[in-house]
Parts: structure tokens; C-alpha cells; sequence
């Protein structure tokens, strides 16, 4: 398995010309680096102006590692090769290093850059990445392993602080500031004079061979190449070193490695907007910083979020007056260490009452309001303190537990509860604190232990009786002077003393189902299950010709394929039986099958759309303009990939690969509208701010715009004048292809249309009057502007 390293971006404020002058003194040896014994100058070249310098070194390296394993080896040295790339007048190191030793069995390669900071000329910034590949070693893979992670991580530490320790050496020596490079007199020019003395040969890069699996390796001597672009620039969306120690928290350099591919790899395939930093690191922390289990869990759960519109909840969410009345729950200040402290008075709470009177779908929805409450004080209190706070404290007062609160339903309700928690929010409890626990308590946490996490767990502190009140109790934990006053403190606590519920207030399930209440299906987005051979199908009866069909839909399990046909005949919805295709139940109808199997293709419906196939992890968005009323059938069909074929997108396919899916069922989640051709004035299908990025799982979003009526628009392109667009007053908001057709800034919408359809992609917009209604379509190919055709014949 390649192990990769990527570091965040280090910033020493101070200037670029002094810190070359600090690392020029690690060389040839450095009495801060043990393992670094010495080094030699194999090749170097200056240019003629002095402003490009290369040096290539043969490094030796003491590594510790066993006697016994250096015998077998048969060697007491390691060797490498590192290439030092300065460029004065672009201000601009670059470092690649690979190792000469054992070449054939073990591949290492570091890259590492200093650049001037883009926001200020006098800072430096540096960003290192790594790759070790272990073909072989004498069976000693693992422990060889181990040790040069154990080596590498120990000097990446040392790091900055050699460089500062050297300019702390200058700055004794008087040394506080070097002049930047300025191009020599054209007389001294013509005369150059080389002050080496050793080989002079031309500027060369180490080349990385990219193998089949996408890891660089090394053989035979360096050629020409370039550096990669990931580490000669420092754009703003990279994380530097300190913004990690102020907002995230202490994390070793392997921790901040994790954190910064997974937030890369998250930008490659969203978009858009991607989850916050602190989100990305609690799912690391739960699979203890495995990137390949975190990402697994974070995409599902960012689908999660998406199906059932969780980021909206605190806006949306408007809770029902007897949770006002009868919810012992609330906020309440902040503990010792700076987190937010939530109080649940669980003893005097009639969980009974509430889930006869509200449901279990409301008091999940209502504990996924709080634990949303609860990020957002995280994110309050870290700007409040000046320290990183991620998680909450949560005190539970059990005071008045009894078998009533062991009610079946309720508990299970709780277990839910805890299911959907769990799964969503890791890593948000910091402590949680159990007061007076009553003697029926432990049957109760026999029954919810096993569904809490292990390092969950461990963060439980449980108090029978009166224990609380003294030394190791709450005191500990939270200040004296904002402990609750039913907890004897003098802090008036303004959370609900709960209560029983009138059974006035109960409804029957038949009342409950009929409020359409339940989380999982107050959404846009519907779910249906693809079988082998039974597709899902959905029918839409358009009467009107030019209407707009548009679609979202999400592939979230398998891979399928997406057919819209028509027909003039109404499509008979086929009698449901008690089991579902294959004989597997179906409780929420989720698999309809509309059209007959008497219908032939061409004689009783037609296609209109070209087939398109769907990769598992893909959003699809579209629309088709309609051309004649009647019925149109969208399907999805399941899709089987050959054997040898291999998957266009191998970072979703890995994330993905570990799931135990069936092979003949698929799973899509999908929404559609019809827009009536008296509003329809146009449409962008991969507009990129109207991408559902944060929960696009692909690595490329397919966007399916490819049929709208030829008889609607014209293949001119207008010509770009003050006539055509009197609205365009600002360059930064057109963008020229090479063909010299224009695209629009997403900015430019928002100020000059308004909106009919935004909820999802595509976005449909009202032209203004002077733009005499043309059409913008940007699809596959390049965008183009075009008007719509006076004379529309097919």
C-alpha cells in the first residue's frame, strides 16, 4: 500500500532571501538532524545572470532502525538524491528528493517548494508532500514501514524549527535583512564568470513516472520534467499551518495529512460548497484518521444531509408548543473548557406523552435541530475563546427515572435516535455527564450501550446519588457559578421542568401518518429500488408542446441507465403484489413498472432522449423541452458493467467499493418538475453555483441537457454589442472561450434576472424586456448566446 503524506502550508514571517540564507546552512551536514551524516554536490549550474541556481546532493542518512535488520539488508547507510531548484528572480525554491538506496524495492519521493506569500512580499511560505512505496524487503515490509513513517514524521517536526534556529544564529551575527536579487549591469553580463567549482550541467528536473495506479516511481537517472502545479502556487483554499493550531486543534503531521487530501479530494469531486473544515476532521477522528473509512461515512453521510435538507433545519424547523411545554431540554451556558453545555432533565421528561403526542419523526427532527444548535455554538465559542471547541458538554438529570421511562416505543424511538446521531454528528460530544442515577438505570443503559460508539463511551461520567456534589463531581467540570439551581447551584436555569403530557393531546397513528410529519419523507426527493430486469418508471402527462421537463437525481447505489420515452397511450399502473420483484418485500412501494410488455418500441411508444448511463455516486440534472402532448416516461434501468470494464471514476469506485450493495439492485433518489412553455424562457443545466455540491459525491457531475427543440433556437451566435447585451457593464463577468463565444459570471444572474426556478438544478430565469427573450444554453460543448428562431420549422 503507498503511504502519501501532504503538509499544510507553513508560513515564516520572514523574508524569502533570508530563509534561503537559513537553509543554505543545513548543508553539507546539520547537528539538529542526527540521521543526516553528510552530503556531497554531485552536479550544479548557475545561469549567466545568477539568477537560477540547481544543486544536486548525494544525501547520507543513518537511519534507526534495528541492527539485525540493517545486517540483513547489508548496509549501515542509506542514500539519496536531492535536487535544489532556486530561481532568485521568481523568488522560488524547489526541492525534490528519491532515494538511490534499495531503489528496486522501495520507492520514496518528496517534493518540497518555498514561495513568497501571496499576501504579503516579506513572508514565506512552504509546502512539502511525500509518496513510500514498499515493493519488497527481504519479508520486512511492515516493520520498514513503520520505521521510515516513525523517522519521516519526526524530522517533519524538526523542520521549522531548524529554520528558525538559524535565523535566530543570523539575527546574532547581525544579520536581519538580505537585498532581493536584482539583474546584473549588460556589461557585467557579457563577461560571466562561474564560481563553482565542481560539474557544471544543465537544469534538470527528477522525473515521476506515473504507473498504472496513479503513484509516481523511480528509475534510471533524473530527466527532464516538471514540477507539479499542486505545490508551485498557494492559492487561498489551502490550509496553512496555523489557521490548523488556531480553529482544529494540535494534530500531528499525519493527522494534518489526512485532514488536507480528504478536503482535496472533496474539492476535486464537489463543485461547489464543500463541508467545513472542523466537519471533515470530527469524521477523521471517528475512524481514528483512516481516510478511506471517513470518507465513506462523511459521503453518506452528506447524502444524509441532502435527501432530507438538514442544512435548512434551524431555519425551517419551527418546533410544536409541546415541545415548548414539555421538553426538559436546553442550553445553558458553557463548562470549564469552553464548550457549550446542554441540560436534559431526562427523569422528569414523559417520553411516552411526547412520542403519543408528537411521533418519533418529530423528536428525531427536533434532536437534529439541537445538534445543529450545537455546531453552530462550536463555531461561536471558538471565535468567543481563541481556541478550538468542536464538541459539547451534555448534563443528563435522571432524577425521577422509573419503568415508565422503559415504555418499548419510546425506547425504541431513543435507540433511533442515537442510530441516526451517531452516524451524522461523531465526535460532537465532548463529555457527558449522568446525575443521580436511579436504580433502574442500568437497565436502561443495558438496552443503549451497545449502540453507542466505544469512544463515545469512554467520555461518559456517571453519578448515583449525591456523588456529584463532591470533589471529582461537577465542580470539576463547570464553573460554580453556572451550575443549575435543581442542582444546587445558584444559576437560574430556564430549561422546561417537563411533566406529564395530557392525554388530551395524544393522536392515533392513523392522525400522525395522515400530518405527514416523518423526516425521511418530507423531502423534494423521492426514492425507488432498480432491480435486473424491473426498472423504475414514472409517468408525466404533458398537455401543452413546449413544456420543460426537468430532473435531479442521485445514483446511490449501482450503476443504471436513464431513458425518457413517449407515448400517445396512457400507461396502465401495474396492480401492486404483497412481494416485490425477486420476491423481496416492498413496503414503500418503491418500484413501479409502467410500461407493457405487448408495447414494441416505435409502434406504441417512441425514445426521445439518447440513452445515458449513470455510474454509481453520480447527481444527474437536466431537462428536455417537449414537443408533442401526451405521456412521457422516465425510466431507470438497471445497468450491468462488463467484467473487464473498468470504472470512469476510480476515486468515487474506491470510496464506494467496500459497501455490501447487492449486484442486481440499484438505488436512486430523484425529482421532477414540469415548467409550462408560458413561463419557460430558458435554461443553464451546469451553472456552477447552482450545483448541489455539497452532497455531489461524483467526480464529475453529468449534466444531461442534450434535447431541446431545434424548431426554438437558432445555431447563430450573436455577436457581442451594447445592442445585443446593454446590461453588461462589467468584464469580469463574461468569460471568452477560444472559438470567442461568451459565458456569464453566476454573479451576473443574480443582479440581472429574477428567478422562477431555483429550488434545484437546472435554473430557469425571466429575461429582461431589452434582451428580447434570448436563449443561453451551456451545455456539454462550449456556451454559446443565442436568439430564439423567428422562423421554427423542424
Amino acid at each position: 500500500m503507498v503511504q502519501k503524506y501532504q503538509s499544510p502550508v507553513r508560513v515564516y514571517k520572514s523574508s524569502f532571501e533570508l530563509i534561503m540564507a537559513a537553509y543554505e546552512r543545513r548543508f553539507p551536514t546539520c547537528h539538529l538532524i542526527p540521521m543526516f551524516v553528510g552530503s556531497d554536490i554531485m552536479n550544479e549550474f548557475l545561469s549567466e545572470d545568477g539568477a537560477v541556481h540547481v544543486v544536486e546532493r548525494r544525501c547520507k542518512l543513518d537511519v534507526d532502525a534495528p541492527r539485525l535488520l540493517k545486517k540483513i539488508a547489508g548496509v549501515d547507510y542509506v542514500y539519496f538524491i536531492q535536487k535544489n531548484s532556486l530561481n532568485r528572480r521568481d523568488r522560488t525554491l524547489h526541492i525534490e528528493a528519491y532515494n538511490e538506496s534499495f531503489c528496486s524495492r522501495i520507492v520514496i519521493h518528496e517534493y518540497c517548494c518555498y514561495t513568497v506569500h501571496p499576501d504579503n512580499d516579506d513572508w514565506t511560505c512552504f509546502e512539502q508532500s511525500a509518496s513510500l512505496d514498499i515493493k519488497s524487503f527481504f519479508g520486512f515490509e511492515s516493520t520498514v514501514e513503520k520505521i521510515a513513517m516513525k523517522q519521516y514524521t519526526s524530522n517533519i517536526k524538526k523542520g521549522k524549527e531548524i529554520i528558525e534556529y538559524y535565523l535566530k544564529q543570523m539575527d546574532d551575527e547581525g544579520i536581519t535583512h538580505l537585498p532581493r536579487w536584482t539583474p546584473a549591469p549588460k556589461q557585467l553580463q557579457e563577461c560571466p564568470t562561474s564560481t563553482s567549482t565542481h560539474s557544471v550541467s544543465p537544469a534538470q528536473n527528477i522525473p515521476t513516472i506515473t504507473t498504472s495506479d496513479g503513484h509516481g516511481s523511480r528509475d534510471g537517472p533524473p530527466t527532464s520534467s516538471s514540477p507539479p502545479e499542486a505545490l508551485s502556487s498557494t492559492p487561498d483554499d489551502k490550509l496553512d499551518a496555523d489557521y490548523i493550531k488556531r480553529y482544529l486543534g494540535d494534530l500531528t503531521p499525519l493527522q494534518e495529512s489526512c485532514l488536507i487530501r480528504l478536503r482535496q479530494w472533496l474539492q476535486e469531486t464537489h463543485k461547489g460548497k464543500i463541508p467545513k473544515d472542523e466537519h471533515i476532521l470530527r469524521f477523521l477522528r471517528a475512524r481514528d484518521f483512516n481516510i478511506d473509512k471517513s470518507r465513506e461515512i462523511l459521503c453518506q453521510s452528506l447524502t444524509w444531509r441532502k435527501q432530507h435538507q438538514v442544512d435548512y433545519l434551524l431555519s425551517t424547523w419551527n418546533p410544536p408548543q409541546v415541545l415548548h411545554d414539555y421538553y426538559a431540554g436546553g442550553w445553558h451556558h458553557h463548562d470549564k473548557d469552553g464548550r457549550p453545555l446542554y441540560v436534559l432533565r431526562l427523569g422528569q421528561m414523559d417520553t411516552k406523552g411526547l412520542v403519543r403526542a408528537l411521533g418519533e419523526e418529530s423528536l428525531l427532527r427536533h434532536v437534529l435541530s439541537i445538534n445543529e444548535e450545537g455546531l453552530r455554538r462550536c463555531e461561536e465559542n471558538t471565535n468567543i475563546f481563541g481556541r478550538p471547541i468542536s464538541s459539547w458538554t451534555c448534563l443528563v438529570d435522571l432524577e425521577g427515572l422509573n419503568m415508565r421511562h422503559l415504555w418499548r416505543p419510546g425506547v425504541k424511538a431513543l435507540l433511533r435516535i442515537i442510530e441516526v446521531v451517531e452516524a451524522n454528528y461523531p465526535e460532537t460530544l465532548g463529555r457527558l455527564l449522568i446525575l443521580r442515577a436511579p436504580r433502574v438505570f442500568p437497565v436502561l443503559w443495558t438496552l443503549v450501550s451497545p449502540f453507542i460508539d466505544e469512544n463515545t463511551r469512554k467520555k461518559f461520567l456517571i453519578y448515583a446519588g449525591n456523588d456529584y456534589q463532591g470533589p471529582g463531581g461537577l465542580i470539576d467540570y463547570i464553573d460554580k457559578e453556572v451550575i443549575p439551581d435543581f442542582l444546587g447551584g445558584e444559576c437560574l436555569c430556564e430549561v422546561s421542568e417537563g411533566g406529564l403530557v395530557p392525554k388530551a393531546l395524544y393522536r392515533t397513528p392513523e392522525e400522525l401518518e395522515s400530518e405527514d410529519i416523518r423526516l425521511w419523507t418530507e423531502t423534494i426527493y423521492q426514492s425507488a429500488s432498480v432491480f435486473k430486469g424491473a426498472p423504475h418508471e414514472i409517468v408525466i402527462q404533458i398537455v401543452d408542446a413546449s413544456s420543460v421537463i426537468t430532473w435531479d437525481f442521485d445514483v446511490c447505489k449501482g450503476d443504471i441507465i436513464f431513458n425518457i420515452y413517449h407515448s400517445k397511450r396512457s400507461p396502465q399502473v401495474p396492480k401492486r403484489d404483497a412481494l416485490g420483484a425477486h420476491g423481496i418485500t416492498s413496503p414503500v412501494c418503491n418500484n413501479v413498472q409502467l410500461i407493457d410488455k405487448a408495447w414494441q418500441l416505435g409502434r406504441d411508444y417512441s425514445m426521445v432522449e439518447s440513452p445515458l448511463t449513470c455510474k454509481e455516486g453520480e447527481s444527474v440534472q437536466g431537462s428536455h423541452v417537449t414537443r408533442w402532448p401526451g405521456f412521457y416516461i422516465l425510466q431507470w434501468k438497471f445497468h450491468s458493467m462488463p467484467a473487464c470494464a473498468t470504472s470512469s471514476l476510480p476515486r468515487v469506485d474506491d470510496v464506494l467499493a467496500s459497501l455490501q450493495v447487492s449486484s442486481h439492485k440499484c438505488k436512486v433518489m430523484y425529482y421532477t418538475e414540469i415548467i409550462g412553455s408560458d413561463d419557460f424562457r430558458g435554461s443553464m443545466t451546469s451553472l456552477e453555483s447552482s450545483h448541489s455540491g455539497f452532497s455531489q459525491l461524483s467526480a464529475a457531475t453529468t449534466s444531461s441537457s442534450q434535447s431541446h427543440s431545434s424548431s426554438m433556437v437558432s445555431r447563430e451566435p450573436l455577436p457581442m454589442s451594447d445592442s445585443v447585451c446593454p446590461s453588461l457593464t462589467h468584464p469580469q463577468d463574461l468569460k471568452s472561450n477560444p472559438d470567442g463565444l461568451l459565458r456569464l459570471s453566476p454573479s451576473f444572474w443574480g443582479q440581472h434576472f429574477s428567478t422562477l426556478y431555483t429550488l434545484r438544478p437546472p435554473v430557469f430565469l425571466r429575461w429582461p424586456p431589452s434582451w428580447r427573450l434570448p436563449f443561453i444554453r451551456e451545455a456539454v460543448g462550449t456556451a454559446a448566446i443565442e436568439t430564439e428562431s423567428s422562423d421554427s420549422t423542424t
